[in-house]
């Protein structure tokens, strides 16, 4: 077991910028806008060898109501609940203000160890504010620059004093808690494993698998993890656009641990103009280049509109597993004939990844929750599959007999041997006598024939030529 740590404070005092620097990675958005950060994150943390865990926070204020503000401090809120350890920070350079006073006493109620922390401390303008911070009532503040990494070395100090009193404490209590510092597994490499001959191994279930929940803006992505998860974990409403960071979140379903990862709403590029917005597309398509699976989340009430055959198409070029959930099914009335329609639109505008599994489905209600990670992980099995060379070999001589490559300038063009090159996704060679020649529509005839041959329906196929002779004859050796 490891320590947890909230930041917290007013917004734009500089608590992401902290984040980050501790985390190692620029996980957190920053922006001098105030109130970028709205759902809590959660991340690794070290500081000079003593690991802890990190929660980052939205800006701390007094809001009511069922405004987005008052939801926002629903989850600051849920933080201080779940740390042992809370940092309080103030902008040195503005001094404290009202809100930073309102802060301190919500805190002295939560009966935790707070640590006063001024930021911003380079420059002579920090000298007042680091003066006024007494009056707050935790002690003498820490003073640290996030952005420079200065003070680093007494933050250090607070947490570890803190973190061999909760050791104490535990002691005390007679319960065995191993604080080592050591964290939780993290993703690791994939393991190469020998796979004989006609044989497809198994996707590795001891690692997490990695699925981003993507989709446009309002679409439900937020309210469907919350589902998932069993609790209200990320921020919803009915304002779009609530979501800015990717927010992951570990999960178990079925025994397999899952990173999920709640992305921002994509619209299209013409019509994002923001800063903030464009960070926010950014981070989304990140979340997507280090998925596995994918799941595309439609508005049955507005499907398949351009911005989703888009993101539809990234996914595939991307190289991951797509599953398309359309969510909102409760709203639709004639549900057999609007669900053979979207499979038709599906089979229609997306040839790419023909076959990929659709699932409908309500976030809201919790309806077929279960088909869709019954999807997800037929899915990631496909996506995984290897093919043995003897039996690719065969197929490839049926299909070559079946229907030849088309003849260019009079001579013929001949498929000498295929093999795999690797899975995640499948992606396949085939050497040719002359590749150049092959047409992109007999490329789609074997990819095609790939899927329908050997049950790989909806991931993205990689199929390659090569010029030469079989390499693997012994009689050119």
């Amino acid at each position: 077991m490891h320590v947890t740590v909230a930041i917290v404070g007013r917004p734009n005092v500089g608590k992401s910028t902290l984040f980050n620097r501790l985390v190692g990675k620029k996980l957190a958005l920053v922006d001098d806008t105030p109130g970028v950060t709205r759902d809590r994150r959660e991340g690794q943390a070290s500081i000079g060898g003593l690991q802890f865990t990190l929660i980052d926070t939205a800006g701390y204020e007094d809001a009511g109501g069922d405004t987005l503000q008052a939801r926002m401090r629903g989850q600051t809120e849920q933080a201080i609940r779940l740390a042992d350890i809370i940092i309080f920070m103030i902008d040195a350079r503005t001094g404290v203000t009202p809100m930073d006073h309102h802060f301190a006493r919500v805190l002295r109620r939560a009966d935790r160890k707070v640590t006063l922390v001024a930021n911003k401390v380079e420059g002579r303008a920090a000298d007042t504010g680091l003066t006024e911070a007494f009056e707050l009532g935790f002690g003498e503040p820490v003073a640290l620059s996030a952005e420079h990494g200065l003070g680093m070395g007494d933050l250090y100090n607070v947490i570890d004093q803190a973190n061999e009193a909760l050791k104490a404490e535990f002691a005390d209590a007679g319960q065995g808690v191993d604080f080592t510092g050591e964290l939780p597994e993290q993703d690791r490499p994939l393991i190469e494993v020998e796979v004989r001959e006609g044989e497809t191994p198994a996707p590795d279930t001891t690692r997490p698998m990695n699925v981003a929940i993507i989709g446009r803006p309002n679409a439900g992505k937020s309210t469907l993890i919350n589902r998932l998860l069993g609790e209200d974990r990320l921020l919803t409403g009915p304002e779009a656009g609530i979501t800015r960071d990717s927010i992951m979140v570990r999960w178990q379903w079925g025994g397999r641990k899952i990173n999920l990862v709640d992305t921002a709403g994509i619209r299209r590029r013409a019509r994002v103009h923001e800063k903030l917005e464009k960070l926010s597309v950014a981070d989304a398509l990140r979340a997507i280049q280090y998925a596995e699976t994918v799941v595309l989340l439609l508005d049955a009430t507005q499907p398949f509109e351009k911005q989703d055959l888009q993101l539809a198409d990234l996914v595939e070029r991307e190289g991951r597993a797509l599953v398309i959930a359309v969510n909102k099914w409760d709203l639709v009335t004639d549900k057999q004939q609007k669900l053979a329609a979207l499979k038709e639109m599906c089979a229609r505008l997306l040839p790419q990844v023909r076959g990929v599994p659709m699932v409908t489905l309500s976030g809201l209600k919790g309806k077929n929750i279960d088909r869709l990670m019954e999807a997800v992980f037929r899915n990631d099995k496909v996506w995984n599959t290897r093919l043995s060379t003897a039996r690719l070999n065969r197929w490839l001589e049926t299909m070559t007999r079946a229907h030849p490559p088309p003849a260019v300038t009079g001579r013929r063009v001949r498929l000498r041997y295929m093999t795999q090159a690797k899975t995640r996704p499948p992606s396949f060679i085939v050497f040719a006598s002359r590749p150049e020649a092959i047409r992109a529509s007999y490329l789609r005839y074997l990819v095609n024939g790939l899927r329908e041959s050997f049950a790989m329906p909806g991931v993205p196929i990689r199929l390659w030529l090569r010029g030469g002779d079989n390499p693997y004859d012994p009689k050119k050796s």
